[in-house]
């Protein structure tokens, strides 16, 4: 009898997980798969190690509370299950525009995330459904996604930190769905899909990928343009006219250069921002634009100031309108701005500019900045 009922509970538990399964993908999610609510390894072990090494820098998200983001028991006590997810985000490229303007990566040009939530809304609904309860995640501190994934068969871990889905790349959002489903698990696909190939290490242009699978944050663009404070001087050639986000570490991956050309962009893709724009915006206009970015603080200057050394790297320096909006900032009482907009004024030779708002600075960080180096584009 026990025998009987064991097989009728497998049979049960196999048809709940081909049916979850199943309105996941009828909800737009291009790979759906189930892992236990077991604490999360790698991610338990890495993470501590990582932030001791000071490679999280300051960023905190999952790096916060190891302990939490990598156990699901935390959001829920009573979890058994876990329904991992991830959506399309590729898109074909965006031609820039003819004036200056701040590139922004591929996963930020439209909200993707609010499109997967509501496909994880409906995979938690079939659950609920049938009485379980569930807890939805994605892009927050409290889960480390991309180990709920790995570990749900969805794909491996690349050289870049990424997960790399087989055949289909790394242009993917991810989040999970955790619950008290007793769901059947997938096994977990090969630990490295990558073989030799090292082109993200090679070509990361700050050397931000230091071992295979290992990113300093410290270096990372992707993490400095939202990072608070100053962008560190060393890293802002290195900028070039990124204003959120950087790609280049899929887009150099031959598992992502194989791909069939992909489909084209939404027409509400939002891939560059002009900079005077950014610049000249209130903090309302900004936020009505790019509020679904992180954002440290909600602080906008933070994307006014990578705005300005995006513009120091590419704006026309014979443009008045470029110089006059320099002039602005190289005169703001906002020490952040002040500093940044100093070195896209150097950036574009305009030294004069500089001198003329610096003569009498008493600000340490200003006479700091005053002090370095800086390759000016128009020599």
């Amino acid at each position: 009898m026990a025998g009987r009922d064991r097989d009728a509970s497998d049979r049960s538990s196999a048809t709940l997980t081909e049916r979850v399964l199943g309105v996941g993908r009828a909800a737009g999610l291009d790979a759906v798969g189930v892992t236990s609510a077991a604490v999360l390894e790698p991610a338990a072990s890495v993470l501590p190690l990582r932030k001791q090494q000071g490679l999280a820098g300051s960023m905190n998200f999952t790096y916060r509370n190891p302990a939490r983001s990598t156990d699901p028991t935390r959001t829920l006590p009573t979890a058994q299950s876990i329904v991992a997810a991830a959506m399309s985000y590729r898109r074909a490229p965006i031609e820039a525009p003819a004036v200056a303007a701040g590139r922004v990566a591929s996963y930020a040009w439209r909200d993707h995330y609010g499109e997967l939530r509501v496909a994880l809304e409906r995979v938690a609904g079939a659950l609920q459904d049938e009485g379980f309860t569930t807890r939805i995640h994605l892009d927050d501190n409290n889960l480390v996604d991309r180990n709920v994934a790995y570990r749900a068969g969805l794909g491996w871990y690349g050289k870049n930190a990424n997960l790399l889905i087989p055949g289909a790349g790394s242009w993917f959002v991810l989040g999970a769905v955790v619950t008290d489903a007793e769901l059947d698990q997938a096994p977990m696909p090969e630990a490295d899909g990558c073989g030799p190939c090292r082109r993200c290490l090679d070509d990361c242009p700050t050397g931000a990928i230091v071992a295979p699978g290992v990113v300093d944050a410290r270096r990372c663009l992707a993490w400095l343009v939202q990072a608070p404070g100053e962008i560190p001087v060393e890293f802002r050639e290195p900028l070039d006219d990124r204003l959120y986000g950087c790609d280049d570490c899929q887009e150099v991956c031959p598992p992502n250069r194989r791909l069939d050309p992909p489909d084209p962009a939404e027409a509400d893709a939002d891939a560059w921002v002009e900079l005077a724009w950014v610049l000249e915006a209130t903090d309302p206009e900004l936020l009505a634009r790019v509020g679904r970015w992180y954002i440290a603080d909600r602080n906008l200057d933070i994307v006014r100031r990578t705005a300005l050394v995006a513009l120091g790297n590419s704006a026309d320096p014979l443009d008045p309108a470029v110089r006059r909006l320099v002039a602005t900032f190289v005169a703001s009482e906002t020490v952040l701005l002040r500093q940044h907009a100093i070195w896209a004024a150097r950036r574009l030779g305009f030294d004069d500019l500089v001198a003329e708002a610096s003569a009498a600075e008493a600000d340490p960080v200003i006479l700091a900045e005053l002090a370095r180096p800086v390759s000016a584009r128009s020599s």
